[in-house]
């Protein structure tokens, strides 16, 4: 077993994963999984810069990640930095601080290799098991994009399209600085015109509609989860290979397009840092289900940082 540490910048939240991995016996033990909200793509799509206070929050968080890998004793550690970073004019600020603060390089890797990782994290422990049917497509909706990956065994083919939660709420959803609640409806047409764009930009890729099985990543999808499942707090266990059915997605879309900001605050399972974006994330997987005709939604909490992990384990 190797001792690695991963960790997954992306445009909203920030993620490490320590853990004991062995590639040969497909064998993981995690030591810590910890997440926190940094909102790093705070105004990327207007300005295309990186703001001051978002680089300042991301490295606060880095530099406790930083104490939690030397307490643990990592052997290796990989840094992976999503569409965010990839984006912004500026990123060499973003890149120097975490050299700094931890040692290691970020690596502003490409929508498809981000893609692959997810694809990885999420199917590892499905490989070989009998109760998901083949092939798999992974969708991950992030803060600043969404990966489509189709495959089985091994990747066949990925996609990285710009329909982020956070993206979609700041170009569509954010007027003079605050959120718009609730939206009105020709927001929410914007917002469906912006993403079924992106699935006909994907779907020239990945044929979206050639799975058995979709596979929903990310805290969209998570948080939409324990939503159905009326958890009275967030429970990584019981969301873990949830199977969500469309009505339930379609239903709960519904109610967030009708709330305020308090009302999705009350949510018990509802993380603070998703108050003002989960709106525009279960758009997004409304329409991607709607697209792909799948009738449910199997719901993994294993996703890229997993991924990241493994390849770090294997000597990236």
């Amino acid at each position: 077993m190797t001792r690695v540490a991963a960790v997954d910048c992306g445009t909203n939240s920030i993620r490490l994963l320590v853990a004991d991995a062995d590639p040969a016996t497909g064998e993981i033990v995690e030591l810590d999984r910890r997440m926190q909200i940094v909102r790093l793509g705070q105004g990327v799509d207007r300005t295309g810069r990186l703001a001051p206070d978002a680089l300042e929050r991301t490295f606060a968080a880095c530099r406790e990640y930083a104490a939690v890998i030397k307490e643990l004793g990592a052997e290796r550690v990989r840094f992976v930095a999503t569409s965010a970073s990839r984006d912004a004019e500026n990123s060499e600020v973003f890149v120097a601080g975490v050299l700094d603060i931890l040692g290691v390089e970020p690596e502003v890797i490409s929508g498809d290799q981000e893609a692959e990782l997810s694809f990885t994290g999420a199917t590892k422990e499905l490989v070989g098991g009998d109760h998901f049917a083949k092939p798999y497509l992974v969708v991950d909706i992030g803060g600043g994009s969404a990966e489509f990956v189709l495959g089985d065994d091994e990747v066949r083919a990925a996609r990285s399209v710009d329909i982020g939660c956070v993206r979609m709420t700041e170009r569509h959803l954010v007027d003079d600085g605050a959120v718009v609640d609730p939206p009105t409806p020709g927001r929410i047409a914007a917002i469906r015109a912006d993403i079924d764009a992106a699935l006909d930009l994907a779907e020239e890729t990945v044929p979206l509609g050639g799975a058995a099985t979709l596979v929903g990543l990310a805290g969209t999808v998570t948080t939409v989860a324990a939503i159905a499942l009326g958890l009275p707090e967030y429970d990584s266990a019981a969301i873990h290979h949830s199977r969500i059915p469309f009505e339930r997605v379609e239903e709960i879309t519904g109610r967030l397009l009708a709330s305020t900001h308090e009302e999705r605050a009350a949510i018990p399972a509802m993380h603070p840092g998703r108050v003002d974006v989960i709106t525009a994330g279960a758009l997004v997987l409304l329409a991607v289900m709607k697209r792909t005709g799948a009738r449910e939604v199997v719901v993994s909490e294993h996703d890229i940082l997993d991924g990241i992990a493994w390849s770090a384990a294997s000597g990236h």
